[in-house]
């Protein structure tokens, strides 16, 4: 598929054409990931973050916030919570946060990694190679960073760089690859000046770096951001040429990623829920996705970690979402995965576990 075909699929209304989509995104899915639908914990550890996105909630400049940073112990509670729930995976998020330590993550990495069947994925922002190294020594898998769009004009304007450090998540995750990890990356769909030209990009690119994770939801605004307040009148283009943050334009880059990345994972993302919390989950994973992240971070610090407001599952305790999770799931006639879940044909470590 070629980008002016993908550009055409995004630009796409007629339904009818589109239930070819949907049908062609879920056929590839079933041959080349299968059936099964893997559950990853999730695990909220921080919302401490040094970064002033224009996009995120928990930005180092977001007013009115409680900051949080859960302990060792809070940690491996949660732990003990995904082995027990069967899940393969967990992935530990934060924002960027300089107080989780290289070597507070490698103690709690090389514990769970001893102890547990989990695959260890890690989602903890832009840090430096020796961390990255040290904590795929300790035993970390995966590691996820979204690099949010291709377009290094609008990326620069919605991330700014840290004084005196240039940020390239490209190489990055190039980068982790050549240390061993699985990588996972994504893009917010209807930023504020994300053209329909640069979406195509985006999923280009995921072809090309050949990611073993990409993860795609709609840019939900944050009122303690600058994409969230009056400021945003001056990022959005055309409305002919400005990508809308909906549910249909994000199912299809969901299909469309599925086509030309046949067997990497694809989460459904808690973003989609959000929006359209009665069918959203299920109709990514008949459009594509295999992977959901059942939130597992405590209550009282998960209402904490607001990226953007109304987050769904945000009240619910970790046994509530396993439980809907498993229905919503064999309700579209899909089983639940076992193990680790890693993308098919690689991680030889996870396989022998």
């Amino acid at each position: 598929m070629e980008k002016d075909e993908i550009l055409r699929w995004l630009r796409e209304k007629d339904e009818a054409r589109l239930e070819e989509l949907w049908v062609r995104a879920d056929g590839v899915r079933r041959a080349c990931v299968g059936d099964e639908v893997h559950l990853r914990g999730l695990v909220e550890i921080s919302n401490y973050c040094v970064r002033q996105c224009r996009y995120c909630g928990i930005n180092a400049c977001s007013q009115g916030i409680t900051r949080y940073r859960m302990n060792r112990q809070e940690i491996i509670e949660c732990i003990h919570e995904i082995v027990r729930f069967g899940y393969g995976s967990v992935v530990m998020q934060s924002g960027e946060d300089p107080g989780l330590s290289r070597s507070f993550v490698s103690d709690l990495v090389r514990e769970i990694s001893a102890t547990t069947d989990l695959a260890i994925t890690l989602s903890l922002g832009e840090r430096e190679d020796e961390d990255l190294r040290d904590w795929k020594e300790a035993g970390a898998d995966r590691y996820l960073l979204r690099f949010e769009t291709s377009d290094p004009e609008l990326y620069r304007k919605i991330h700014p760089s840290l004084p005196g450090k240039t940020s390239d998540r490209f190489s990055q995750l190039e980068r982790m690859r050549d240390i061993g990890y699985e990588i996972g990356t994504g893009v917010m769909v209807g930023i504020p000046g994300q053209s329909w030209q640069t979406l195509a990009q985006d999923i280009e690119i995921f072809r090309k770096y050949d990611m073993d994770m990409i993860g795609v939801g709609p840019f939900l605004p944050s009122p303690h951001t600058a994409l969230g307040g009056p400021e945003a009148a001056g990022f959005y283009l055309d409305p002919e040429d400005q990508v809308p943050n909906d549910e249909l334009t994000t199912l299809k880059v969901v299909a469309l990623t599925r086509l030309v990345c046949p067997a990497s994972n694809i989460p459904s993302t808690t973003a989609l829920a959000t929006i359209d919390p009665e069918s959203g989950r299920e109709l990514a994973l008949t459009r594509g996705a295999n992977v959901v992240m059942p939130n597992v971070t405590p209550p009282h610090y998960r209402v904490l970690y607001e990226i953007y407001p109304g987050k769904a599952c945000i009240h619910e305790t970790a046994q509530v979402c396993r439980n809907c999770m498993e229905r919503r799931i064999h309700s579209i006639g899909r089983v639940l995965g076992k193990g680790p879940g890693g993308r098919r044909g690689i991680s030889p470590r996870l396989a022998a576990k």
